[in-house]
């Protein structure tokens, strides 16, 4: 009769972890065991129920991934992030991803159209089309997606405070060319929460850009049902210099809160759930990204079930983006970026992203070149094709490192919830500066380790280079600056002033009155050539303008 073999009792974790005699930690500063075993793993770890947490793929509650098949069904979206110079220099790099291969648009637009200012502002000067598309009026983002047809691609929009203004742009010159608003698919970004807490590009006080940005949701989930009407991001909260477990509760949070507005709107949850998604930063460090994205998924699936009561299963499926850190990035050795980034892709595409975008290695110095692009892109297509992680589904899932990641994770986010929660909710937290604190505090604490060697990151603080051959890199042409103002200005000589007037007028006084929906004026205000800039400041005249508390 056969006999088993025999193994040893495998050592305890914690004993191992201290008998090596150093300290290891992840990215975001939690202790590493040098040996995980199954009695690493946290039964009801977070805030769990008695369900399995972690599940079949395609099955709540979605920690190893929110379709049964996953990749082996479809792979993700190569969503490549674009944008430099006027609508006709970006709807060229459009032109040329999908020729290469890209099976998304994302679109990038430069400072003065994240910030709500028109090209010939004071405030613009320097900056038109420098890190990204420059805006202004319908007549730009006809331009912008000339000879590509809007009812067969889907177009991800990275804009927030004005993004109201943008989708109203947006959907009128997909009418001028005859696609109606519900055949749109793709998504707008539109987090302002994460504005204040991160990315700092406002026009509005906290209240009022929350009012645009529920009407959004609402007239999107009314009007426009294949569209994401927002995408609530992480991704500007782990460039600011959050950790992995910040990036995640404040992430969530933020959704949360969408959905506490939206559902005292009156809106049904299953009626929007279904298209809210997410937008994740990739980090460096493998395991902790991958623990970060299950996690996510977890607590969302429980959250809108259990306390939104939500019913579709759709409502309870994370879906979201994911680029990869331009913070990790360097600028010495940029070469080093492109091994960065594919381990950082291959973190996403493990964690089960539906949608990437992979950076460029020469990022770090300037807007990417087209070389650099195709190599980014071609970073997500080996990946798909050459190196067998798609062939099954979740193949890290039931790791005990990994599932103990994703459960410290989950514990990390619930606690932060809970510190929110006393704080008065989201919006009273950020008023208080609360998440800003925390993020601050965070990065002082990594760039310490870094300057003092206690992290490394090669080519920088070890393993340097004597000398370093420069590499081509993408400048702008400061004319193209004056040809978008030029271009402006024909824009305001062609129209008619006094229907831009009246609709500008008429979406004031719609502004003035809380219960209405301001998307239906918007696109009036769109119809009518006005620009961005005149409808900023039309509605800051109702809003007022907004200043934030120093954190320091």
């Amino acid at each position: 009769m056969a006999v088993a073999p025999q193994h040893p009792q495998a050592p305890d974790p914690s004993a191992a972890a201290a008998a090596d005699g150093r300290t290891h930690k992840t990215l975001s500063g939690e202790p590493i065991d040098a040996l995980y075993d199954a009695r690493s793993l946290q039964p009801g770890a977070g805030a769990g129920g008695p369900e399995d947490p972690i599940g079949a793929p395609g099955a709540y509650p979605y920690t190893r991934g929110i379709h049964e098949t996953m990749y082996r069904g479809r792979l993700w979206t190569m969503r490549q992030f674009a944008g430099f110079g006027t609508s006709e220099e970006t709807n060229e790099r459009f032109h040329y991803l999908l020729e290469h291969g890209q099976t998304g648009l994302s679109t990038a637009f430069d400072m003065p159209s994240l910030m709500g200012h028109d090209s010939d502002h004071p405030r613009s000067l320097g900056e038109v089309g420098r890190e990204g598309v420059a805006v202004d009026s319908l007549d730009d983002m006809q331009t912008l997606f000339s000879g590509i047809d809007l009812g067969d691609v889907s177009v991800s929009m990275t804009i927030n405070a004005p993004a109201a203004i943008m989708l109203a742009f947006y959907v009128v010159a997909a009418e001028q060319d005859g696609v109606a608003a519900e055949h749109l698919s793709g998504t707008i970004q539109a987090d302002i929460l994460k504005e204040y807490i991160a990315q700092k590009e406002w026009c509005f006080p906290i209240d009022p850009a929350m009012r645009l940005c529920g009407d959004m949701i609402e007239w999107c989930t009314r009007r426009m049902p294949r569209w994401h009407p927002i995408s609530i991001s992480g991704y500007h909260i782990r460039e600011a210099g959050s950790t992995a477990q910040q990036e995640l509760a404040f992430t969530l949070k933020d959704g949360l809160t969408y959905v506490e507005q939206a559902v005292e709107r009156g809106l049904d949850v299953d009626d929007f759930a279904p298209r809210l998604s997410f937008f994740f930063n990739a980090q460096i460090d493998f395991f902790e990204e991958i623990a970060k994205y299950r996690a996510a998924r977890r607590i969302w699936a429980r959250e809108m079930r259990d306390t939104f009561g939500a019913r579709k299963e759709r409502s309870w499926q994370m879906r979201f983006h994911t680029q990869t850190a331009g913070v990790s990035l360097t600028a010495q050795q940029p070469l080093n970026n492109v091994v960065r980034t594919a381990i950082e892709a291959l973190a996403a595409v493990l964690g089960g992203t539906q949608s990437l975008h992979t950076n460029s290695y020469d990022e770090a110095l300037a807007l990417p070149t087209e070389e650099a692009v195709t190599v980014a892109l071609r970073t997500q297509q080996m990946i798909a094709h050459e190196t067998g992680v798609t062939n099954t589904v979740d193949p890290l899932g039931g790791s005990w490192f990994l599932e103990a990641l994703t459960d410290k994770m989950e514990q990390r986010a619930y606690e932060y919830f809970k510190k929110i929660d006393e704080l008065g909710g989201m919006v009273a937290a950020v008023k208080l500066n609360y998440p800003q604190r925390e993020i601050a505090d965070a990065s002082f604490e990594l760039q310490q380790e870094i300057d003092a060697g206690e992290r490394v990151v090669v080519g920088v603080n070890r393993y340097a280079a004597e000398s370093e051959e420069p590499i081509p890199t993408l400048r702008v042409d400061p004319a193209l600056e004056r040809k978008q103002i030029g271009r402006l200005a024909a824009t305001r000589d062609r129209r008619d002033g006094a229907a831009v007037e009246r609709t500008l007028a008429e979406l004031r006084e719609a502004a003035a009155v809380p219960a209405r929906n301001l998307m239906d004026p918007l696109l009036e205000c769109a119809r009518a050539h006005a620009t961005e800039g005149e409808i900023v400041e039309s509605l800051q005249q109702v809003f007022g303008d907004y200043t934030e508390t120093p954190v320091f």
